[in-house]
């Protein structure tokens, strides 16, 4: 038995982002044989990230960490990754997934795992096509948008490469979005690949994430095993924890401090507090394995918006209310709309968890305003790229490639770490009750 609990399983990871489903795989002891991104940024990211793991395996981080206090801005990681095995580097598949593409993925995929059996798939198709929020920029565009269909590409993978089980990781829209019939298909389409699947809405905070995430999980595993017979597989069932950790106090104390436009996107940052006084980021593995971290920066802002920050920050703080962005003085709004998004600037929360981190973090930071606890004009700010990378639990020794707008994209179209860690544990559990079954009847 001791045999069949070493034994790694492996996965591949579709649409991966910058690899927070994937990094919660490893850290629960599974192998990454592939992972495919559109974006080059993310694709930069998940290969610096690959190139971390093989070192860190190989008793070599020193390299990496060299790689981090020596890296310039505007360079990629081609310094890091030179010194891995090019199929380290080479299992990143920088690819769009769609109908004229997927055949040479197959092609390239094949190439890549060889005889390797895929115990598993994750990923979660983009999901702009299903949110509030895409639905209500893009207007009637989003029924044609080409995003909705992606997931009938996921099934694709499932009937080529078989895996005993996969997640499927995506936003609540996906419920209703047109009609629910997108969900519906995928249930359809699953089924007749040959899997049962079910699907819950899953709160990252309930599971040791200082976040207020709900995202639609779903996991799916083949009804039959190898020789005809009914699998034992089903939807992991994840234990909910305490909520006892803060924000402010376990999450961001121990960082320096900052002001808006501080911080170099590439420059090692020590920690102001030892880890034994930081109980959170020690049980969560956030402060990871370097003596340092990176990517501390803060976004410049004007006078104007840091106006109203500390205007946001005093009302949160000492009435627990949202700025209501109507009740800002006049010449202070730019924005002319005054009768939607009225949430727009919101203070992350000192006391508890944030609110959800998403991607339009790129495009601003009014949405996750630093909660200072004593506010000026001077020190108002929005969170740093690593606060944010921090939120949803990377660990500090993951570095995002790109500029400070493309880390930013990336850090809020990602799974928290932790959450994927903790469903990662639980499917581990069910495929070795399954490798042992088997070794029984053999």
């Amino acid at each position: 038995m001791q045999r069949i609990n070493m034994r790694k399983f492996t996965f591949i990871d579709l649409f991966s982002g910058a690899g927070g489903l994937s990094e919660g795989f490893i850290r629960a002891g599974y192998e990454p044989l592939a992972h495919i991104e559109m974006n080059k940024f993310a694709c930069d990211t998940l290969r610096t990230r690959a190139a971390f793991h093989y070192l860190k395996e190989n008793k070599q981080l020193a390299i990496y960490k060299k790689y981090l206090q020596e890296k310039q801005e505007k360079e990629d990681g081609h310094k890091l990754w030179e010194q891995v095995p090019s199929e380290i580097t080479d299992s990143v598949i920088q690819a769009t997934i769609g109908e004229e593409t997927i055949d040479g993925i197959f092609s390239t995929l094949d190439t890549l795992i060889g005889d390797e059996k895929i115990d598993l798939i994750v990923g979660g198709p983009p999901c702009q096509a299903y949110s509030v929020v895409g639905r209500a920029r893009m207007g009637k565009a989003v029924e044609d948008d080409p995003r909705n269909e992606l997931y009938r590409y996921y099934v694709n993978f499932l009937e080529r490469y078989r895996p005993k089980m996969f997640v499927f990781e995506n936003v609540q829209g996906i419920i209703s979005a047109k009609r629910g019939e997108p969900l519906k298909d995928l249930r359809e389409l699953v089924n007749q690949a040959g899997y049962d699947m079910e699907l819950k809405v899953q709160i990252a905070s309930d599971y040791g994430v200082l976040q207020n995430r709900h995202r639609i999980i779903i996991v799916g595993w083949k009804k039959f095993d190898e020789d005809g017979n009914p699998t034992s597989y089903k939807y992991p069932e994840l234990k909910q924890e305490e909520k006892k950790y803060a924000i402010m106090k376990d999450l961001f104390a121990d960082l320096p401090e900052r002001k808006a436009g501080e911080g170099k996107l590439c420059e090692p940052i020590q920690y102001e507090k030892p880890l034994n006084k930081m109980p959170y980021l020690k049980k969560s593995g956030i402060r990871g394995t370097l003596k340092f971290t990176t990517q501390h920066i803060a976004r410049p802002n004007n006078e104007i918006d840091r106006n109203i920050y500390k205007m946001a920050i005093d009302l949160w703080l000492n009435e627990r209310k949202r700025l209501d962005y109507s009740k800002v003085p006049e010449e202070w709004q730019m924005h002319k709309n005054t009768e939607s998004f009225l949430n727009r600037f919101q203070v992350v929360d000192p006391l508890t968890c944030c609110h959800t981190v998403v991607a339009h973090i790129a495009m601003d930071g009014h949405y996750y305003i630093y909660p200072n606890p004593n506010p000026t004009v001077e020190n108002s700010r929005s969170i740093t790229i690593r606060e944010a990378a921090r939120i949803q639990s990377f660990p500090d020794d993951y570095y995002f490639e790109g500029s400070r707008t493309a880390a930013f994209k990336q850090i809020g179209n990602a799974v928290p770490v932790v959450l994927a860690e903790k469903i990662a544990i639980k499917i581990k559990e069910q495929l070795q009750a399954g490798l042992a079954e088997t070794h029984k009847k053999d």
